[in-house]
């Protein structure tokens, strides 16, 4: 039986979710957020020890402005108002990506976060924000200069201390990976599902999760 630590979710569809319905894009991406509490609290009780989303790429700023301040307002509210439930749980967040461009609230918000959970040790949840996996691996060369290997390269990744994901699913119906843990995923069971993101749910998840430990894995070998 294959070995479960990472799963990563690129959460793809919420804006057409929320249009499906006549309403706007922000819906989806507000109804979206409900759909992460749920999957964390699920990968909790499966004793999944490290689960990724892809929250905000570097490629997300060519959104409308209003989407995009919208997106970092759900990210602002979501910590002010779940930090205690968060920490009670013993949940560690991580942030990968630049996170000099975003907002001084944001910024501020989310380091916080991450210093106020950085000893919980029940799951360790990644949220990915202006996060673009070329400029993670070009960063990680300028860091190194000379002695280039695989293993230099790994130690300068924003992911440096995390596994690399044994799964990914993408919801959406989309089959690519967008710019998303290129390097990590080299080896990862893909899983392409066509639900958009805020109709995924925690029995999606298991059968994910049932479906990836009958699946044979090499690594290269036979």
């Amino acid at each position: 039986m294959n070995k479960l630590n990472h799963i990563a979710f690129i959460m793809d569809g919420n804006g057409r979710w929320g249009k499906k319905r006549n309403k706007s894009r922000n819906y989806g991406h507000l109804k979206g957020v409900e759909i992460v509490k749920k999957i964390v609290a699920k990968s909790i009780k499966l004793k999944i020890p490290v689960i990724s989303f892809y929250v905000f790429s570097s490629e997300n700023w060519k959104r409308p402005k209003n989407e995009i301040s919208y997106l970092f307002t759900l990210i602002k509210n979501y910590f002010l108002n779940e930090i205690d439930r968060v920490t009670s749980q013993g949940i560690k967040i991580n942030i990968i990506g630049n996170l000099n461009k975003l907002p001084k609230d944001i910024r501020k918000i989310l380091y916080k976060t991450i210093n106020s959970t950085k000893n919980n040790k029940t799951i360790t949840v990644n949220l990915a924000i202006n996060y673009g996996s070329k400029n993670e691996i070009i960063m990680a060369l300028k860091k190194i200069k000379k002695n280039i290997s695989i293993k230099n390269i790994e130690k300068n990744l924003y992911t440096k201390d995390i596994p690399d994901p044994d799964i990914l699913i993408r919801t959406g119906g989309h089959q690519r990976l967008s710019n998303f843990m290129l390097w990590q995923l080299a080896y990862s069971e893909l899983f392409f599902i066509s639900k958009l993101w805020p109709d995924f749910n925690p029995n999606d998840l298991e059968k994910v999760i049932k479906k990836y430990r009958k699946r044979k894995r090499n690594f290269g070998a036979i």
